[in-house]
């Protein structure tokens, strides 16, 4: 392919998403760059772990063990709220969110900031559901390379998920009885 035919072929592809992005948004801002760019950052860190399994020489298991899948997902669970919704973690969203207010015991309501990449980070380090997807996959390859640690980790993540069930149960049973 030639010079000249490449810059045409990069000028249709380029006006091509740039139609696609108009189209998508229905006028409202959407990064949908923002977004290719975290799918493909996802890649190369999945990638990234699958290399070091395989480099360590560690075998896949043939299936998930059952509790490893129940462990993982309350691990998940409870380390995507802790690192997305949670008061003490806010200085690691702060550069990409806007404080709003507090949301629910412990955690917090922030917005993305809406400066370019800083847009697509904060919708990320805002959402316990898009942070699992990241949280899984390195608990997952943690099981992989570490899995003694993991686990423990994981084990600890999940006691706190159920001390948070028991603080909540315990707070709505006293409102409950003394009227509050």
């Amino acid at each position: 392919m030639g010079a000249a035919s490449e810059g045409r072929f990069a000028e249709r592809l380029r006006r091509r998403w740039q139609r696609t992005e108009r189209t998508y948004s229905a006028e409202e801002d959407r990064p949908l760059r923002g977004y290719l760019v975290a799918m493909a950052a996802f890649g190369v860190y999945t990638a990234g772990w699958a290399t070091m399994v395989k480099m360590r020489g560690r075998p896949l298991p043939d299936r998930p063990v059952p509790w490893d899948v129940a462990l993982t997902a309350v691990a998940t669970f409870r380390l995507s709220r802790l690192v997305s919704k949670a008061s003490v973690t806010s200085p690691l969203r702060a550069p990409f969110t806007t404080f709003q207010g507090p949301q629910g015991p412990a955690e917090l309501h922030e917005e993305a900031r809406s400066e370019g990449a800083k847009d697509t980070v904060g919708e990320l380090v805002t959402c316990p559901f898009c942070m699992s997807v990241w949280v899984a996959s390195t608990l997952t390859a943690g099981q992989l390379l570490w899995p003694r640690a993991t686990r423990t980790a994981m084990g600890a993540l999940t006691a706190l998920a159920g001390a948070d069930a028991l603080q909540l149960t315990y707070s709505a049973l006293v409102a409950k009885t003394t009227g509050e």
